[in-house]
């Protein structure tokens, strides 16, 4: 693998021994609340691959649920996260699992706010960088490094174009795309990453297109 940075060796401003079992992990778990949108009530939380084995002696748990609560990588609350979203309400679950072919430090995050619910499955490469490799479901990638959007939509014709030909209007240049659909005419996820901060206006247009059913903003800088 090539490192784009110095922070891909390094890894970021963190708390916590590790930057692929604590800061990696923290930006999963943020990852995650971002995309549900709100502060959840119940989470699911299933380590996988060395993960799963050393999760508690390298904080992991705490990283990943620090990322729940919004914290970044670096927030001294990650020390006490757990006892934080107790107090907060969020029912926790942690549990372990097994995936075949799977990175090591793979984990898979169900929040549930309400009505509202997702689930996020990532992995922590090293140096803090992350992948999500799945989104409800949908197979997808992304880095959460780049300002996103997460665009859930039925797969109909014009609804990719729609969304490109706004992101032009707003001036906002796409640095990366990607679609998972269920089906011909059935459910779709798209995942669009920017090289610059999206704008409200941008994202309330793409809200509005034909099939679009909901869009999260994932902005983790």
């Amino acid at each position: 693998m090539r490192f784009k940075n110095v922070f891909s060796i390094i890894g970021p401003a963190m708390i916590g021994p590790s930057s692929s079992h604590t800061a990696g992990a923290v930006r999963i778990g943020r990852f995650a609340r971002q995309l549900l949108g709100a502060e959840p009530t119940e989470a699911d939380i299933c380590f996988y691959g060395s993960f799963a084995e050393t999760f508690k002696g390298h904080g992991t748990d705490l990283a990943v649920v620090g990322g729940i609560l919004d914290y970044r990588t670096d927030d001294e609350r990650i020390r006490n996260s757990l006892q934080n979203a107790e107090e907060a309400g969020v029912n926790l679950h942690f549990s372990t699992g097994t995936a075949p072919g799977a990175h090591p430090n793979t984990v898979k995050i169900n929040l549930t706010s309400g009505e509202e619910r997702c689930e996020v499955i990532g992995a922590s490469i090293g140096g803090g960088t992350v992948v999500i490799r799945n989104i409800n479901g949908f197979e997808v990638k992304s880095s959460g490094e780049l300002p996103t959007l997460v665009v859930a939509h039925a797969d109909r014709q014009g609804v990719l174009a729609g969304i490109t030909a706004l992101f032009s209007k707003a001036d906002v240049n796409i640095g990366y795309i990607i679609t998972d659909r269920k089906g011909r005419t059935g459910e779709a996820l798209t995942v669009v990453e920017a090289d610059s901060a999206i704008p409200e206006p941008l994202i309330g247009e793409v809200t509005s297109l034909p099939y679009v059913s909901r869009v999260s903003y994932i902005h983790l800088t």
